[in-house]
């Protein structure tokens, strides 16, 4: 049985450029599609932080006044989160959004010490009351922002409803979060490209897939170079401070995209004191150091990566 031509639709969505690959008919395609991209906008107005009627808006609104109860699908991500903020002790925190009030990476210019010293005491899951159905921020000013995994949850989401309406062949790419469904109908894996962390637009390696997901994270994607030396987006929660990672940037494989995702900023994040972290989660992975060396579990040949343990389950 024919599994249809490929077709593409293209669109730009929570901050970033965005694709879906999909084998079928042409109405096949297009209602998917279209059913796949009012699921993305959905979830965009849902969390975006500049919507006065998103949900993050409406906790962070509450801060210090009172608790918010929120839904089923808020209340996972919430548990996600205080999964994250646990796995990395405390690096990976969704309260510390709010240093982007003092961090403008397009100003090449450090947000001062009084600056940070403002903003710090407003951070700390830890002090977040989440009983998994209602959250209260404890501190008037303290905010909530999802934008550090939404993403990656939204591509493995969009790949699920593809599955649902009858797409067995396809991919769904969210910004570089990728997720594919299935190989080509000829069984032929996709070969998704890993971003040189220094030429933006270049691939570094390329990588052969055929199930599941991959996700990378980088100094690259907002940073500033102040008197030689990079700041880049990754953050220190306890001192506001830029944190400066071992690598460029770390890209990983696993079953889903929310995990891809969130492993692969753990990497970075932990690098400067654990450098080994990701090597013993069991996922395969490629790092790339700032000299552009390639190393991890994705056997390379020249400018391309092939997985060495096999596809993910």
């Amino acid at each position: 049985m024919s599994q249809g031509r490929l077709h593409s639709l293209r669109f730009k969505a929570m901050g970033s450029r965005c694709e879906l690959q999909l084998y079928g008919s042409e109405h096949l395609a297009r209602t998917v599609g279209e059913v796949a991209l009012a699921y993305v906008r959905r979830l965009e107005r849902k969390y975006s932080r500049y919507r006065g009627d998103s949900v993050t808006s409406t906790i962070n609104l509450a801060a210090g006044l009172h608790p918010v109860t929120v839904d089923h699908e808020t209340a996972r991500l919430l548990d996600y989160a205080d999964a994250l903020y646990q796995q990395s002790s405390g690096l990976f925190d969704v309260t510390s959004g709010i240093l982007r009030r003092a961090w403008d990476f397009t100003s090449n210019k450090l947000p001062s010490e009084v600056e940070l010293t403002h903003l710090t005491p407003l951070i700390g899951w830890h002090r977040v009351g989440w009983d998994g159905h209602q959250i209260f921020l404890p501190d008037p000013g303290m905010e909530l922002d999802f934008g550090g995994y939404v993403k990656e949850y939204c591509a493995d989401q969009v790949a699920d409803l593809c599955r649902q309406h009858g797409i067995t062949h396809g991919l769904v790419n969210l910004g570089g979060d990728i997720h594919l469904i299935g190989p080509h109908p000829d069984g032929s894996p996709w070969l998704v490209g890993i971003q040189n962390p220094r030429s933006p637009g270049k691939p570094i390696a390329k990588v052969t897939m055929t199930e599941g997901a991959i996700a990378t994270s980088g100094d690259y994607e907002r940073y500033m170079v102040v008197d030689g030396i990079r700041y880049s987006h990754l953050l220190n929660p306890f001192t506001g401070r830029s944190l400066q990672p071992t690598f460029a940037s770390a890209s990983v494989i696993a079953a889903r995209c929310l995990i891809a995702g969130s492993f692969s900023t753990l990497a970075l994040l932990k690098s400067p004191l654990e450098p080994q972290w990701l090597t013993d989660q069991g996922l395969p992975y490629l790092l790339v150091d700032p000299a552009l060396r390639l190393s991890g579990t994705l056997q390379t040949h020249g400018t391309y990566a092939t997985p060495a343990i096999g596809q993910p389950s």
